[in-house]
C-alpha cells in the first residue's frame, strides 16, 4: 500500500479524491497542496492530515495526484520536474486531467515515471462516483493499491487507456446531463402545481432510485421504461412526447460532443 500520498490541486475534483483517499488510506500520511495554500490548509483542517507545498508533495510522496486542469499541466510538471528527478525512490504520478495520455503526462514530466491516468466524476464527493482508471509502467500490486485507495469514493474500474475519453464523457460529463434532466422534469412538476422544493427532492430521489433499480437488478433499461409504460397509461404519452422531441438523439449526441471536445483537449 502507497505509504505517502499527495495531492498537487485540491479543487473540487482533487478535493473530492483527497476525501475518499484518506478513507482508504489505512493511516497512510496525505499531503495536500495547492496554488491558494488557505484552501489547501481549509480541507486538511477538515480531514485531519497536512497542508504543505507542490514541491514538498513532488519530493516526499509515493503517489501524487495531479489535480490540475489540462491546460495547466505543462506548468505545473515543469515546476517539479527538477523535484522528480532528483528522487532515487519509486514514486506514481496520476493524472486526472482530460485528454492528456499517460505517456503525454510523463513527457511533460521529462521522464517515463509510472503514471496512473484516471477520469473521476463529481458524485465521487458523496461516495457515490464513478473513476476509470489505467497505468502506463505501474506495477499490478500498484494498481490495485490505487483502487483498493479510492473505493470509498464509488465505481472504481479499470480500462483500456483507448477507454478513458469515451468514458470521460458518459460519467464525468454525466453528471451536468443528469442534472439538467432532474432541473427539467422538476419544471415540468412546478408547472403542474408541486411545490418547487418538492419537485426538486421528488426528481432527485425518481433518478436515484430508477439508478439503484437497474444497478442491482440487472435490468437493461429499456426494461425498466417498459415496466413502467402500461398500455394506454400516461407514462407511454410522457416518453412518446420526448422521442418526438428527439430525446435519445440528443442524450446520444451530447455524449458525443463531449467526447470529441475530449480528445480535442489532448491534441492541443
Amino acid at each position: 500500500m502507497f505509504q505517502s500520498i499527495g495531492f498537487l490541486g485540491t479543487g473540487q475534483m482533487g478535493g473530492a479524491l483527497a476525501r475518499a483517499a484518506v478513507k482508504g488510506a489505512q493511516g497512510a500520511r496525505v499531503l495536500l497542496a495547492n496554488r491558494t495554500p488557505a484552501k489547501a490548509q481549509a480541507l486538511a483542517d477538515q480531514l485531519g492530515c497536512q497542508a504543505t507545498d507542490n514541491q514538498t508533495v513532488a519530493a516526499q510522496c509515493q503517489l501524487i495526484f495531479l489535480g490540475v486542469k489540462p491546460q495547466m499541466m505543462e506548468g505545473l510538471l515543469k515546476s517539479i520536474a527538477p523535484v522528480l528527478a532528483g528522487r532515487k525512490d519509486r514514486f506514481v504520478l496520476a493524472s486526472m486531467a482530460a485528454g492528456l495520455t499517460a505517456r503525454r503526462i510523463q513527457e511533460l514530466a521529462g521522464a517515463d515515471y509510472p503514471v496512473i491516468r484516471l477520469m473521476p466524476n463529481t458524485p465521487a464527493e458523496v461516495g457515490a462516483g464513478v473513476i476509470q482508471f489505467c497505468g502506463v509502467d505501474v506495477e499490478p500490486g500498484e494498481l490495485k493499491d490505487f483502487q483498493t485507495l479510492l473505493a470509498p469514493a464509488g465505481l472504481v474500474d479499470q480500462v483500456d487507456e483507448g477507454l478513458i475519453d469515451a468514458a470521460c464523457a458518459l460519467s464525468g460529463c454525466g453528471p451536468a446531463f443528469c442534472a439538467l434532466l432532474a432541473e427539467a422534469l422538476a419544471d415540468g412538476a412546478v408547472a403542474c402545481g408541486l411545490p418547487r422544493d418538492k419537485a426538486r427532492r421528488y426528481a432527485a430521489q425518481t433518478m436515484e432510485g430508477t439508478a439503484k433499480l437497474m444497478r442491482q437488478t440487472g435490468a437493461h433499461p429499456g426494461a425498466v421504461k417498459d415496466a413502467v409504460c402500461s398500455p394506454g397509461g400516461s407514462t407511454i404519452q410522457g416518453v412518446r412526447v420526448l422521442e418526438a422531441n428527439g430525446f435519445r438523439a440528443a442524450a446520444i449526441d451530447a455524449v458525443i460532443a463531449a467526447f470529441e471536445k475530449t480528445q480535442a483537449l489532448g491534441k492541443g
